[in-house]
């Protein structure tokens, strides 16, 4: 125990140690909204994936708990940007966005400006912001999301930038504030980091290593979810298929699947992402077998030639995976599976690439997400000098687009004139009287309807067939 300015003593445990602090930031902020004479606002944008929007949500409700009122624009006194470093253009998107920030707190004084996230866990990126951006107020990285009333606690005296980036942190704290994004699906992390090391890959070095949350605590998790009114969850990982290897008593994902299956009142079940090597015959199975598990494995391929596999670090090959595709295939007919592509890794060669799109034709992806190789700091294939020309990269992701996207609609008419359940999730971006919300095999489609139907789970008839989505009627 240690205490605070006021001789308060400030607890070693958690989460009492955080609730303290947002306890004394609440303090803190009562004061200078009573300064004032107004209520001070925050907003929190989220770059890159699922584990960074979930990261938001905790922030957010250390935020909702110490007072801030939530803004719906940047506009704001408070306001944190979730990094994310997978690749360059996501680097560049935040420090776009800056200069925009620094504007706002030119007219707003009060203003305060947090960065955290995966960029923060890079040296370059940290000098960087220390040499060109002194008006940012506060920089911490990925191991720090969950002490963040206490470092802006820490924070509030120091009249730089206040910077803290931990290299490593085991600790798994639960039951901090959150503030789920919808009301009717949640996310779920089931484990933190990841132990692979593929030679691309960043993820690892700004994430650290694996460590898997007791499997009662995310069952609880869960549970408060559908009592709250979720009716789908996603459970998220870096390479969700090697959870529980880290814990006192080993449970495999495919254990924890079931376990999640029988929560009562759960409708839907997803997860992401699947990593190859550790796509066990007894996961297929437990898909399979399972009542509410979506039918909806992503398995990212990153290369269909074994050599670059091989360089990538990825432990399998292309027969490995193919193999893993006929099975899924063969036990669970209507599966619906999406893949990653890198096109342009160092040392690349068309005979490679041409293994890559074998795979592509072969294995019939519903949907793919292709990149083209980004280069990353710290990474073993960062150093290659094998790197290839863009405009030779830049042929080859035109030519792998164009095969995913002929396959990916060919296989979405086989559901056109068919009737699925559909979850609805959002009034129609494009017409204010239609709605949009995703079948099982999480293909997108609209159909005419209202606000009130959201996070309902209804029968639709797929009409038309529009690529990657459809066009449905509800039928009654």
């Amino acid at each position: 125990m240690v205490r605070s300015e006021n001789r308060e003593i400030i607890p070693d445990t958690e989460p009492e140690r955080q609730l303290f602090f947002i306890n004394k930031d609440r303090e803190i902020l009562l004061e200078k909204e009573k300064e004032l004479g107004r209520q001070l606002t925050y907003h929190v944008t989220t770059f890159g994936c699922q584990m960074n929007a979930r990261d938001s949500e905790k922030l957010r409700g250390v935020l909702n708990e110490i007072g801030y009122i939530p803004s719906e624009d940047e506009n704001a006194d408070l306001v944190i940007y979730n990094t994310c470093t997978v690749r360059e253009n996501a680097d560049n998107r935040v420090f776009g966005r800056i200069g925009v920030l620094s504007g706002y707190k030119k007219k707003n004084p009060e203003m305060k400006i947090y960065l955290c996230g995966c960029m923060m866990q890079e040296k370059r990126i940290i000098e960087k912001i220390r040499k060109s951006y002194p008006f940012i107020d506060m920089v911490f990285g990925t191991f720090n999301v969950y002490r963040l009333a206490e470092l802006m606690y820490m924070s509030r005296q120091s009249d730089s930038t206040a910077i803290f980036v931990e290299e490593s942190d085991d600790r798994i704290v639960e039951d901090l504030p959150e503030v789920q994004t919808y009301s009717f699906k949640a996310g779920v992390n089931i484990m933190y980091g990841c132990n692979n090391f593929c030679s691309y890959c960043i993820v690892p070095y700004v994430r650290g290593r694996e460590r898997s949350r007791k499997p009662i605590d995310v069952i609880r998790e869960i549970e408060r979810d559908v009592q709250s009114g979720a009716v789908e969850v996603m459970l998220l990982g870096q390479n969700v298929n090697s959870y529980g290897k880290t814990l006192d008593e080993p449970v495999s994902f495919s254990d924890l699947l079931r376990m999640a299956d029988k929560v009562d009142g759960i409708k839907r079940i997803r997860f992401m992402t699947s990593h190859p090597k550790d796509l066990s015959d007894d996961l297929i199975k437990a898909i399979a077998e399972s009542e509410h598990v979506c039918h909806h494995i992503h398995l990212p391929l990153q290369s269909g030639s074994s050599r670059i596999l091989s360089d990538m670090n990825r432990h399998y090959d292309k027969e490995k995976y193919l193999s893993l595709v006929e099975k899924i295939r063969k036990n669970i007919p209507d599966a619906s599976i999406s893949t990653d592509i890198i096109v342009g890794y160092p040392g690349e060669t068309e005979e490679d690439f041409e293994e890559t799109m074998d795979v592509v034709r072969t294995a019939r992806f519903d949907s793919a997400f292709t990149f083209e190789y980004s280069k990353r700091s710290g990474t073993r294939a960062a150093l290659s000098e094998n790197q290839i020309p863009a405009e030779v990269v830049k042929d080859r992701f035109q030519r792998l687009l164009q095969e995913v996207q002929t396959i990916g609609r060919e296989k979405a008419m086989e559901l056109e004139g068919s009737v699925k359940d559909v979850l609805i999730e959002e009034i129609d971006r494009e017409d204010p009287f239609s709605v949009t919300g995703r079948l099982d095999n999480n293909s997108v489609v609209h159909l005419k309807g209202s606000k009130d139907l959201i996070g309902k789970i209804i029968p639709v008839r797929l009409d038309e067939c529009r690529g990657f989505y459809y066009m449905g009627t509800a039928v009654v």
